[in-house]
This record gives structure tokens, C-alpha cells and sequence, in this order.
């Protein structure tokens, strides 16, 4: 798969030097396409000049030289797993979509395996094994990398919990940065050995590996145990609580490990208007990192110069007894399950899947301002009726304004509500119409 003293013979049209750690070949075959040869498997780019970052200028051909940059590590992350495609076609500013099934028209060497979802529904899934298969799925547009927690080979049973650091509007990188290192220490009193990395937005992600011995259920229960134990530890800056109006800080998202959740992983490029990309760190660099300094462009000298920060990731599995031997505590003290996603079927022994501000008496005021396809068209609605009530729009926090990204089967939509509970009782206006009001979308 990787031949570290193979010579580079891919022509560097690119802002970055590639390492000297993929064996491949480039050929223009056209203005239409170019064929890349990696590893002695032939993969052409179609439209290789389609700008998929329109501010710096980054094509798909540069994605696809940029996964073969960092391969190695890549593949770390994503590699072995089922992934689940998402796919910009149009590059960042145009619509994206998501794709379980893998396409049927793909090379034989393109590997799949089955899934069983939650919704009873399967799909057969691409599990990337080599670079080349990297640069395939670069020529489909996935700019994102989305392996599921579990190995190819076991399905049933997760390798990976993952720790999803998520700051609620307003909250600073700095306390993000804090966070993580509470759930360093939370990671080290149970024995397990956390590797973080910038998620290539707003947050962090810790990944744990753990022993392929349990349940997505069960490690699912241990990451809620372990969320839960943060913010007991910092409660002023962290938060186990999953409605979205009752949250403050960082969120520590526990249903990240329920079955058929992914999240990006170590290297996927995320659709920034910079280009980001998700980082692994050493926790040394967690204390000063920016996570703008980890681009599409930047990355592949880095990768080049230090390697990959999570290289001896697998040969940290450890138990998550301990964390289970919590969960239970917590349950035997009236601390249950918690909130399941909301397309999940209720679980045994969770709580009523009611949000706060529908509940008899709801603890926080919530009204829905609009729903649109586009993130853009939904923020739009907002600002016209901030335009409409200045007078309640002043009291708002950043943390009042929940912008909820909702996942129909192939496609987000994007639902903007206001928690008034910062605004005076005889300020609150009752509420409106949606607008906009594309009310299809949440059935999808």
C-alpha cells in the first residue's frame, strides 16, 4: 500500500510538496480529465480544474493530490471502516449531499461491506483501504471523510469511542482548548488513552481506542458517563445536556457513539471558505493550537515534516470497564440514559424525548423563526426578524439563537429558533409564521 522509499513521480503543479511516501503518476489526458496512477491503479479526474474553494482557488485535482499527501495518515483514521459519502459536487458555495450506498459504477479494487441501520434500512458502504482508493473518492467530490466507528471486518462491535467537543455560540476557541484537557485528565483516571484532534470547525474531537468487546450501545453509554464526569468537573464550562436550550459552554456529545453516527476524521478536508482540515495534535499543541493554521494547504508540509501526530493509535485499545462501572453508579443514583437522537426509536430506560420548551412548564421560552434548505436563506429569515423586533433582538446572547443543522436521508436543512429567556416577559413576541417556510424538508 505505502512504499516509504518509493520515488515521487507525480508532477507538483501544486502550492505544496507531497512526501516522498506515495508511489503514482500523472498524465493530462485532456482538458476534460487527468489520469492518476497510484500504486499501479489508474483513477482519472474528471474536470480536474472544478473549483471546489472558491476563495483559495482549490480544485478537485488539488484535493485529490492532497489526500495522497497525507495518505498514510488518512487512512489511520478513515481506513478499514465503512464510510459514508458526502459529496459537494458544485464545491462549497453549491448544494452537498450525503450517500450511504456507494456507487455501482466504481472500480472492482473499491471495497464495500454491508450496514444494518438503526432505520432497518442496509447499504453497502465504501471501505477505503489505500490511497488510491483516496483519490477516487476525491474525484467524487468528498471532500469529507466519515468512517464509522467499527472495523470492516466487526461491524457489531466499535473500536473507537469518540469524544465530540461542540461550543455552543458565543463560547471562545480558548475554553474549547480547556475542555480538552479536563477530558485528558477524565481519560487518564479511567485508564484510557485520548487522541485529540481539531474537528476543522469550531470544535474538538477526542478519539479513544478501545477494545472491540462491546456494543454500540454500551460504549455508547460509557462516552455518556464520561461526558457527564466532565462536566462535573467543570459545570461552568461544560455540559452533558443534550436539548440544545439548556446548553452552556461546551457541549461534550455523547450520541456521537450511537449506531450509524459519523464524524469527520484525522485529515478530512472540511468545507470552510479556508479550507480547513481536521488535525490530529499531540496534547502538548493542544494548549496553543488555532485550528485556522491546519488547511488543505498547509497540512501536507506538516504531515511531511512531523509525520502523523495518532501514529501509535492502535496500539493503545484499552477497556472501558471502568466507564461503564461509572454508568452504572450514575443509574443505581437516578442518573439514567439520556436524549437519543430524535430519528432513533425511544430506548429502553430512556427519558421522555420532549424538549424543555415544549414541556408543561418549560424552563425556557422558545420561539421557531424560519426553515430553509440553505443554511444561507434560514439566516436570512433571522436577520428580518431581528429587522422586525430590534428592541428583543438587543437582549439576545449568541447563545440564544439556536441554529439546528437537521439531516433528512440524503440532504440538511436548516432550522433557525431564538430562546427568549434573556428578553423581558412584556418584550417576548408570540409566535410568527415561519420564515422562511420550506416545510417539506422535515420529512425528507
Amino acid at each position: 500500500m505505502f512504499h516509504p522509499d518509493a520515488e515521487l513521480k507525480v508532477p507538483l503543479h501544486y502550492p505544496f510538496s507531497m512526501p516522498r511516501s506515495v508511489k503514482g503518476a500523472s498524465q493530462r489526458k485532456g482538458r476534460g480529465t487527468e489520469l492518476l496512477v497510484v500504486d499501479g491503479r489508474e483513477i482519472t479526474i474528471s474536470n480536474p480544474d472544478k473549483v471546489l474553494y472558491p476563495e483559495p482557488g482549490h480544485t478537485k485535482l488539488d484535493l485529490a493530490r492532497y489526500y495522497l499527501a497525507v495518505a498514510e495518515g488518512a487512512l489511520r483514521g478513515a481506513g478499514g471502516r465503512p464510510n459514508m459519502l458526502v459529496r459537494y459536487p458544485n464545491g462549497i458555495t453549491g448544494e452537498h449531499f450525503y450517500q450511504k450506498r456507494a456507487p455501482t459504477s466504481r472500480p472492482p479494487w473499491i471495497e464495500v461491506v454491508s450496514l444494518q441501520f438503526p432505520s432497518g434500512r442496509s447499504a453497502d458502504e465504501v471501505v477505503p483501504r489505500d490511497a488510491a482508493a483516496l483519490v477516487w473518492l476525491a474525484n467524487l467530490a468528498c471532500l469529507e471523510l466519515h468512517p464509522h466507528p467499527v472495523r470492516a471486518e466487526d461491524l457489531d462491535h466499535p473500536d473507537e469511542l469518540r469524544v465530540d467537543l461542540d461550543p455552543v455560540p458565543g463560547v471562545e476557541w480558548t475554553q474549547v482548548r480547556e475542555v480538552a484537557q479536563v477530558v485528558q485528565a477524565a481519560l487518564d483516571d479511567f485508564g484510557l488513552c485520548g487522541w485529540p484532534k481539531t474537528s476543522g470547525s469550531r470544535g474538538m474531537h477526542v478519539n479513544v481506542r478501545i477494545e472491540r468487546h462491546w456494543s454500540f450501545d454500551e460504549v455508547r453509554r460509557a462516552a455518556l458517563a464520561l461526558a457527564r464526569e466532565v462536566e462535573r468537573r467543570v459545570p461552568h464550562i461544560a455540559t452533558s445536556k443534550w436539548w440544545k436550550e439548556e446548553r452552556h459552554g461546551v457541549f461534550v456529545d455523547y450520541n456521537q457513539n450511537a449506531k450509524d453516527r459519523t464524524v469527520a476524521s484525522a485529515y478530512s478536508v472540511r468545507p470552510t471558505p479556508d479550507a480547513r482540515v481536521s488535525a490530529p495534535l499531540s496534547w502538548d499543541e493542544v494548549k496553543s493550537c488555532e485550528p485556522a493554521d491546519f488547511t488543505l494547504a498547509t497540512m501536507p508540509a506538516r504531515f511531511a515534516k512531523i509525520g502523523d501526530r495518532h501514529q501509535e493509535v492502535d496500539r493503545h485499545a484499552a477497556s472501558i470497564e471502568r466507564l461503564l462501572e461509572l454508568s452504572a453508579r450514575h443509574e443505581r443514583e437516578g442518573l439514567g440514559d439520556a436524549p437519543w437522537p430524535p430519528h432513533y426509536k425511544k430506548q429502553r430506560g430512556e427519558p421522555a424525548r420532549v424538549r424543555p420548551s415544549k414541556a408543561r412548564a418549560a424552563k425556557h421560552p422558545l420561539i421557531e423563526i424560519g426553515r430553509a434548505q440553505r443554511k444561507e436563506d434560514a439566516l436570512a429569515g433571522l436577520e428580518r426578524w431581528k429587522a422586525r423586533h430590534p428592541d428583543v433582538a438587543a437582549h439576545l446572547q449568541p447563545a440564544d439563537v439556536l441554529v439546528d443543522s437537521m439531516r433528512g436521508r440524503s440532504s440538511t436543512w436548516t432550522r433557525i429558533r431564538v430562546n427568549l429567556q434573556h428578553v423581558p416577559v412584556k418584550l417576548r413576541p408570540a409566535q410568527e409564521p415561519l420564515d422562511p417556510d420550506e416545510k417539506t424538508l422535515s420529512s425528507s
